[in-house]
């Protein structure tokens, strides 16, 4: 009897987890969107990198996420953000630190 009750748990459980999966978005983190056209326009991530480096960032991570580029790096204040750019301007769209967002393009 007890082991029937906990297998019908199990289920139950595996069931809820697999419809939240499906009901989740497919699209990377969903917390910033770039309406950036078609990638043979995109500047390179290097080209990210070296400008923001110049800026006085340091750079962890860049990868592309809901057509913008994200990096994962530390702001010229010592700041450890994660960071939208628009990949044809590499205009920053959007800064935020352990969800509080600190800057946000107006558009």
């Amino acid at each position: 009897m007890k082991g029937i009750r906990m297998r019908k748990i199990h289920s139950m459980s595996l069931a809820m987890m697999m419809v939240a999966i499906a009901s989740s978005p497919a699209s990377a983190t969903g917390l910033y969107r770039c309406d950036s056209g078609d990638r043979t326009t995109w500047k390179s991530t290097q080209a990210l990198i070296d400008k923001v480096k110049a800026e006085g960032w340091s750079v962890r991570r860049v990868k592309e996420d809901g057509g913008c580029y994200e990096l994962y790096g530390t702001t010229p204040d010592g700041q450890r953000v994660e960071a939208y750019f628009h990949p044809v301007t590499l205009e920053k769209h959007l800064v935020a630190r352990r969800g509080q967002v600190l800057f946000r393009k107006d558009n």
